[in-house]
């Protein structure tokens, strides 16, 4: 009796591990990376921005050109418009909580605030980001959430303190991220 009940709890704890990795043994499917392209007023090209689920937010890996050497603020805004010239469509950043900007603002900060980047004397960068306030799940601080999210390039680096937008400076580029029903 006492090996009936083991061979029983077994085939209990086998059953329960498979189901929670997908029902077949193997682990649930990861969630496909999202590319999103970014365009300048002009409407030209300046590359990509590829976005993937990772514990605790998102990776943002930048793969961009043409664009003014420097450094420069990347945020993700409210709305999933990119209206040239200045992208004012996009709204303002992208704020589930209602805090003000900058991650070095006591009261901050805004989950679509992620740290600047710097493109080198050619136009170009290759970089990743993380942000650590936001995912691809459902939930309000999904970049799907309403509609989907803008990705913004300014033409000043954030000052991670200043709000509401960091003293970014204009608007450069944008690539919307819409929704697909979320």
């Amino acid at each position: 009796m006492r090996k009936i009940l083991c061979l029983l709890c077994l085939c209990l704890f086998a059953c329960g591990v498979a189901a929670a990795q997908g029902g077949n043994g193997a682990a649930p499917p990861k969630a496909k990376p999202v590319v999103v392209k970014l365009n300048d007023a002009q409407g030209k090209s300046v590359g990509t921005a590829t976005l993937s689920a990772v514990k605790g937010g998102v990776q943002v890996k930048l793969d961009l050109m043409n664009l003014p050497p420097g450094e420069h603020a990347f945020h993700v805004h409210q709305v999933p418009k990119c209206d040239a010239p200045d992208f004012k469509t996009a709204g303002p950043h992208f704020n589930p909580e209602n805090k003000q900007h900058g991650t070095q603002n006591p009261q901050g900060s805004h989950a679509g605030d992620l740290p600047n980047f710097t493109v080198g004397a050619n136009g170009t960068v290759k970089t990743s980001l993380f942000a650590g306030h936001v995912t691809l799940t459902p939930g309000p601080h999904s970049l799907f959430t309403n509609g989907g999210t803008a990705l913004m390039i300014h033409a000043k680096p954030d000052d991670m303190k200043t709000d509401p937008t960091g003293n970014a400076g204009d608007r450069i580029a944008c690539g919307a991220l819409a929704s697909s029903g979320n």
